[in-house]
C-alpha cells in the first residue's frame, strides 16, 4: 500500500534532507503525535512561547495548539478538552448526548486540521514530500482543505484547495485569505456528493509531478490522527463525567462518516470501553444503508462511496439524517426568535444555548443521529452517547440565509420555532437506522470495491485485506515509529527543544 501514507521507514533520504534544510531556515518544530494526544507532554517552553501567538495567526508555534484541549479563547489548555452535555429539553431523550467541540482547533475553528497534519507530516519524516518543491494538493468537500492549507502555509509549502463550487462561501472567503495564490482554490461541479468529481481534478493535477495528490479518503494517516487523538480525548472526557457518577455507560460513538478519519476516534472507544461505532450519512444520499445515490446540504460528510480508510467490519449501526432537519435546525439554533422559544418555552439551560455557536450543519446531524440512537437503543440516563461538532455556526451564514429565505421567506419567528423544534428535534425517531449483520458490513464494505480498486487503481489484495481486523490493529505501531521519526527529524533541524517561530 505505498500509495496510502502508511510507511514508517526513511523512503528518500534525499527528500529528507532538502526538508530538513527547509525546516531548519525557518525555524520549524513538528510535535509528535504523542503530544497531540497529550498537550501535557509538550515542553514547557513551547508552551510558554504560544502566549504571543494568536490561535489564527499563520505561525508554526501554532502547530502545538492541534490538539482537544485548547480551552474556549483557544490560547490556553482546558483541563478536559472542551464539551457540552445535552439536556433532555433539548434533546428529548433521557440519555446524555455529549458533544466535543470542533471549534477549539487553531487556523480553521475545525478538528479536520488534525487530519491535515496527520496525512501531511508522516510523508515529510519519511522522505516521501519535498516542501522545497512540492505542492500539497487537499481533496476536500468541507474543512480539510482548510486544515490542508493551513498545514502547508505554516510548514512555508504551497497548499492547493480542491473542493466543490456549491459549498458555503464562508469557506471560500477563508481559504481567498490563507492560499498562496487564488489559483491554489481548484473547484469542481456540484457540491457535497459530488466526491468523483474531485477525484477527477486531482488526477489532472497529478499528472503534474509537483503536485502531490494528499487523499483524506484514502489516507491511513488520517484514521490514524484520531484513532489516538480524537480517541483518547473523547475517553479523557468520559472519565472526567464517569468521576462524578460512576455508574455512567459509554453506549456508543457516533459521526458522521465524510472521509471515515473521525470514525477511528470510535474504534478507539470500541477498544476501551466496548462503545458502538455509528456511521451517519445523509438520507438524500443512503450509500450505506440502502446503496442509494443523491445530493444534499450537509457540508462535511462528502459520499456517494465508501472510504478506504473506514473500517467498515468495525462499523455497529448506520444512521441516516435528512438535511431538511439539519437545514432548518441550523436556523432554530441560530435565530433569536428560535434561541427564545428553547430558552423560555423549553426550558433548555443558558449554559446549552451558549455553545449552540460551535454546531455547524454536520455537527447538527451528529446530534439528531445520537438521538435516533438513543431512542432506537431506549437508552436511560446512566447511557453515554458522544460525538462530535465538526465546526461552527459561523462557517453557514451565508447558507442560513439562503435557508431562512427559502423555507421561511416572512421571517422565522416563534411558531416556526415551535414547527422546526417538534418536527425535527423531538419528532426524530428510529427510521433509516441499520443495525448491521455480518451481511450488511459486506455489502458495505464491497461497495467501495467500485471506487477503489476498478477506478483509483489500488491493489485488489490491498483492498481485500482491510476486512481483517488485524489489518487496522497492525496500523496502530506506525503511530510510534512516526514519532521516532519526528523526533530525529526534530534534532536534525536543531529543532529538538521545540522552540521554533
Amino acid at each position: 500500500m505505498s500509495l496510502l501514507g502508511v510507511e514508517d521507514h526513511l523512503v528518500d533520504a534525499e527528500v529528507r534532507d532538502r526538508a530538513v534544510g527547509h525546516f531548519r531556515s525557518a525555524g520549524i518544530a513538528l510535535p509528535t503525535f504523542a503530544e497531540l494526544a497529550d498537550p501535557a507532554l509538550i515542553a514547557p517552553e513551547v508552551t510558554a512561547s504560544l502566549a504571543g501567538v494568536g490561535p489564527d495567526d499563520g505561525d508554526p508555534r501554532n502547530l502545538f495548539r492541534i490538539h482537544w484541549y485548547n480551552d474556549a479563547s483557544r490560547t490556553g489548555l482546558a483541563a478536559v478538552p472542551e464539551h457540552v452535555v445535552l439536556p433532555k429539553e433539548l434533546t428529548g431523550v433521557d440519555a446524555r448526548i455529549v458533544v466535543a467541540l470542533g471549534d477549539r482547533f487553531p487556523m480553521i475553528r475545525a478538528h479536520k486540521v488534525l487530519a491535515a497534519y496527520s496525512c501531511l507530516v508522516p510523508r515529510i519524516v519519511t522522505g516521501r514530500f519535498d516542501p522545497t518543491t512540492q505542492r500539497a494538493v487537499w481533496p476536500s468537500t468541507g474543512n480539510y482543505c482548510r486544515g490542508g492549507v493551513a498545514i502547508s502555509r505554516i510548514l512555508g509549502c504551497r497548499g492547493v484547495a480542491v473542493l466543490p463550487e456549491g459549498m458555503s462561501r464562508e469557506r471560500f472567503g477563508w481559504l481567498s485569505r490563507w492560499v498562496a495564490s487564488q489559483d491554489d482554490i481548484v473547484t469542481t461541479p456540484g457540491t457535497e456528493s459530488n466526491v468523483r468529481e474531485i477525484y477527477e481534478r486531482c488526477d489532472e493535477l497529478a499528472l503534474d509531478p509537483t503536485n502531490v495528490i494528499i487523499n483524506q479518503f484514502a489516507e491511513f494517516g488520517n484514521h490514524l490522527g484520531h484513532w489516538l487523538c480524537t480517541g483518547r480525548a473523547f475517553g479523557a472526557v468520559f472519565e472526567h463525567l464517569r468521576a462524578s457518577d460512576p455508574e455512567l455507560r459509554l453506549r456508543a460513538f457516533v459521526s458522521a462518516s465524510g472521509s471515515s478519519g473521525t470514525l477511528g476516534a470510535g474504534d478507539h472507544l470500541k477498544e476501551e470501553y466496548g462503545a458502538a461505532v455509528v456511521a451517519v450519512e445523509a438520507l438524500e444520499c443512503p450509500t450505506m444503508l440502502r446503496n442509494g445515490f443523491g445530493a444534499h446540504n450537509i457540508q462535511g460528510i462528502g459520499d456517494k462511496h465508501i472510504p478506504l480508510i473506514h473500517h467498515v467490519h468495525n462499523t455497529d449501526v448506520v444512521v441516516a439524517v435528512t438535511d431538511r432537519a439539519t437545514d432548518q435546525l441550523s436556523v432554530l439554533l441560530s435565530e433569536p426568535a428560535g434561541l427564545a422559544y428553547l430558552a423560555d418555552r423549553c426550558g433548555v439551560p443558558e449554559a446549552t444555548l451558549a455553545a449552540l455557536p460551535s454546531f455547524g450543519l454536520s455537527s447538527i446531524c451528529n446530534v439528531l443521529a445520537a438521538v435516533k440512537l438513543a431512542k432506537h437503543l431506549d437508552l436511560g440516563p446512566e447511557d453515554v452517547v458522544m460525538t462530535v461538532a465538526t465546526d461552527g455556526a459561523a462557517m453557514y451564514d451565508s447558507e442560513r440565509r439562503r435557508i431562512t429565505a427559502r423555507d421561511f421567506a416572512d421571517g422565522f419567528d416563534e411558531a416556526h420555532a415551535a414547527e422546526v423544534f417538534g418536527r425535527w428535534m423531538l419528532g426524530a425517531d428510529t427510521s433509516d437506522l441499520l443495525e448491521t449483520t455480518t451481511r450488511d458490513r459486506d455489502r458495505i464494505f464491497d461497495l467501495g470495491y467500485y471506487t477503489w480498486v476498478e477506478q483509483r487503481g489500488v491493489a485488489v489484495e490491498d483492498f481485500v485485506v482491510r476486512r481483517d481486523p488485524a489489518f487496522w490493529e497492525g496500523l496502530h505501531g506506525r503511530i510510534a515509529a512516526w514519532d521516532e521519526m519526528i523526533a530525529d527529524f526534530n534534532a536534525r533541524t536543531g529543532m529538538s527543544s521545540g522552540r521554533g517561530g
